[in-house]
Formats: structure tokens, sequence, C-alpha cells
């Protein structure tokens, strides 16, 4: 299998807790919570780890939260190099609402992070061999410019790495500028970039075709949520439907989806075949509280039923 980096420049501590009922100007009794790594790029190596392989996880810490979120980690037996930071590590808070079973996710913005202290990122792309996929997953910190993804993208171009984007919509604008390997957006995101109020649904293929027609993006894989994912690539266009499942969480549902197209990706896999991969352990996901990620299990299990369905049905728009 070919290499896997992933970079997060603003991790997080991720609380998940569950409470009786939602209520203003009350003490509100909570259950014990439970505490695990996050941040878009960690929590692709953690769905890897969970799949039976292996990811280099890269990432930004610092105070009293980023010692616990290393030890978070370690705990979990991620590859990881940490690259310090002065401010202290973000905490994110998910609270499931039992009487409901509405979820209320609070993100909260992240440290200041200097040149000085995400530089060392980009050094250790310029390391990286044409064998290595690298995967820049989540938000950029205050204090860090979108520009930092031109950077990547240049760097990975020279090092004819493979670089697949996941991010904020300003900070995917930068990436594409030095083009990527595949972008992996939502709907919203989809439109913003392409310059849309709003994008229908026969609209959606035709715009992220519009950015691989500019050779910004090998391929694009729009997620859908709930309704799978559309991979679209000079050759093809074609929507991946999710097996319906009665959903928990949809927490890291997005980061197992990345996990699992990456993951086939670098084992050799087409696109259509990572995609569908992808929508199996993004789907998985769904079925674990907080975030918890997906279970290789429910993956193999619900990848049948994703590759069942496109045996009977090839659904393309």
């Amino acid at each position: 299998m070919n290499q896997i980096i992933t970079i997060t420049f603003n991790p997080a501590i991720d609380k998940s807790t569950t409470i009786r009922s939602l209520l203003p100007e009350k003490k509100l009794a909570c259950t014990a919570p439970v505490f695990e790594p996050g941040g878009g790029g960690i929590n692709v190596a953690r769905a890897i780890k969970k799949l039976g392989e292996k990811a280099t996880a890269v990432y930004l810490s610092g105070g009293y939260t980023g010692k616990y979120l290393s030890q978070l980690i370690e705990e979990e037996g991620i590859l990881s190099i940490n690259i310090p930071i002065k401010e202290h590590t973000r905490e994110n808070l998910v609270v499931r609402d039992t009487s409901t079973n509405q979820q209320y996710r609070f993100g909260m913005p992240g440290p200041e992070v200097t040149e000085s202290e995400w530089k060392p990122c980009l050094d250790l792309l310029k390391k990286c061999t044409s064998d290595t996929f690298i995967v820049v997953s989540g938000s950029l910190p205050p204090g860090m410019p979108p520009s930092v993804m031109g950077e990547i993208a240049a760097i990975a171009k020279k090092q004819d790495a493979k670089l697949i984007v996941d991010s904020s919509s300003d900070a995917i604008k930068q990436a594409l500028k030095g083009g990527v390997y595949l972008l992996k957006p939502n709907l919203a995101e989809l439109t913003t970039l392409t310059g849309h109020d709003n994008l229908m649904e026969d609209d959606i293929a035709a715009a992220a075709r519009s950015i691989i027609r500019k050779r910004q993006s090998t391929a694009v894989v729009v997620s859908l949520g709930a309704s799978g994912a559309l991979l679209v690539t000079c050759d093809e266009q074609v929507l991946v439907p999710a097996p319906v499942v009665k959903s928990i969480s949809t927490v890291g549902a997005g980061d197992s989806m990345l996990a699992g197209i990456v993951l086939k990706l670098a084992n050799g896999a087409g696109f259509l075949s990572a995609t569908r991969y992808g929508v199996a352990c993004g789907t998985a996901a769904t079925l674990n509280p907080g975030t918890a990620l997906c279970k290789k299990e429910d993956v193999d299990r619900l990848y049948q039923l994703v590759l069942n369905n496109a045996a009977v049905t090839m659904s393309t728009w």
C-alpha cells in the first residue's frame, strides 16, 4: 500500500455526552463524557486504523489540552507527528438529547497559530515521494492564511505526491489554484466554489465537472449526506447511493467516507471503487454514537450492500 499522510491544522478534543432533555436556564445532568481525538485529518487516520491499515497523522497541538490530545492519539495506536504550538488546543462538545434523539454540536474556533508554528508541516511534506497520498482535512485555525493550501498544492506537485483536500471553501480555492488529485466537497462547499447561489440536483455534476475541466482536480467526490456521494471525473459521473440505515450520529461520517476513499486509492483501486467503499464507511459511521467513526464489521456488511445495489442498477447523472 502507498503511504498516507494526513494533515490537521486545527485539531480538537471531541467530548460527547447525553442528557435527558435540553432545557434553557436549567442545570442539566450529563452522562459521563467520552473523550476522543478529533479534527479532519486525525479522524481520517483514526478511521483508516479501524479499517485495519495505517496512516501517519501530522497535527498541531499546544497547552494541557494538546498534551491530552496526543495521549488520546497514542492510546489509539495512531502513527503521528505532533508539531507544538503555544496556545491551547480547542475542545468541541457533542450533546445528544435522548428525549428527542436530536444532536447538538458545539465547535470551537481553535487557537491562534503563527507562521513559525505551521511552517514545519510544509517542511515535512517536502520529504514526501511519489507513492504518498497527502490528505489535508478540516478547518484552518485563526491566524493561518488560506494561501497555505496553495503552498501545499505546489509542494505536492513538485514531489509528485497525490493531494486530497476536504476543507473550508476559501482553503479549497487556494488548493485548486495549484491543482489537486481529489476534492471532496459537500454540496454547500461546491456551491460556493463554483460561484452559484444554490445548486439543483441536475446542476451538481456540471458544477463538479467545471472544476475538472479547468484541470484543478483529477476527480471530485461530492458528499450528499444520507443520499450518498456523486463521483465526477473526466470520464464518468456516477451517483453512489448510501444504504438506508437508522442513524445515531452523523459526526465523523464525512471523515470516515474520506478515509475509505483514500485507503482504497492507496491500495490501487480506481475512483469508482474507492467512492463506493467510502460511502460504506461514511454510512457505517452513522451507526455509532458521538465521534466513534466507523467499525470495520459494519463497513464490510454495508460495502456488500453498495456493491449489490451497483450490480442491480448503475445510477448515473
